[in-house]
């Protein structure tokens, strides 16, 4: 099948629920029995045929009453205030996993397992992450605020940076887990103060990840 041409390459930031290491990313079930998360990404190249996306941030708080794969979830997209109308649609449709192989990125696995979308949110996204520290933020304002940094022994304090290389994957290459806190209003609540993160670079296009 056909595909519209599109590609993007940045950083990404996510968190989750689970325990550090989230036993989601090898095959077994979420840390609390369900799944809440949020993650936001730059694009430092990217396009959608003819649409530049160069420079733009997207958003998502998503969460499924179980295990992802058996579905019942719904999701909150966020895009970047700054997006023309074009890239608007261009973001909305990969994020909804349009254009794509089926199951080829993350985009397209998740919106196969959601019961209910949310009408997307058109707002600044503040985003920074340095690789070499093993941190991240980002924020909406009045929406979702998430922070990540190395995982710290709990006995000792000692930092324990941990990077984690996946064979199998709809998201990542590589990537540092890390320590997560999120804060996330209505319509989805998220709310923890010690849970999954991981660091990386996505970049993908219609056939999935680009190594």
């Amino acid at each position: 099948m056909n595909y519209v041409d599109w590609e993007i390459k940045g950083p990404e930031i996510s968190s989750c629920s689970c325990d550090w290491g989230c036993p989601c990313q090898f095959n077994s079930l979420p840390t609390h029995g369900n799944c809440r998360a949020a993650m936001a990404f730059e694009i430092e190249q990217g396009h959608f045929g003819e649409v530049s996306l160069d420079g733009l941030r997207a958003a998502a708080m998503v969460a499924w009453p179980g295990p992802i794969h058996e579905g019942g979830g719904e999701c909150q997209p966020i895009v970047d205030e700054r997006a023309s109308a074009a890239q608007r649609a261009a973001l909305l449709t990969i994020m909804s996993g349009g254009e794509t192989a089926p199951g080829a990125t993350l985009f397209s696995v998740f919106a196969a397992t959601y019961a209910k979308v949310h009408e997307p949110v058109f707002a600044p996204i503040l985003f920074a992450v340095d690789f070499d520290e093993g941190r991240g933020t980002f924020s909406v304002p009045g929406l979702v605020n998430s922070s990540a940094g190395p995982i710290a022994n709990p006995l000792t304090g000692q930092i324990h940076r941990a990077t984690v290389r996946l064979a199998q994957s709809f998201e990542f290459v590589e990537a540092e887990f890390v320590d997560s806190k999120v804060h996330g209003e209505a319509p989805i609540v998220l709310d923890w103060e010690r849970g999954h993160g991981h660091l990386t670079v996505l970049h993908m296009n219609a056939h999935g990840l680009l190594r």
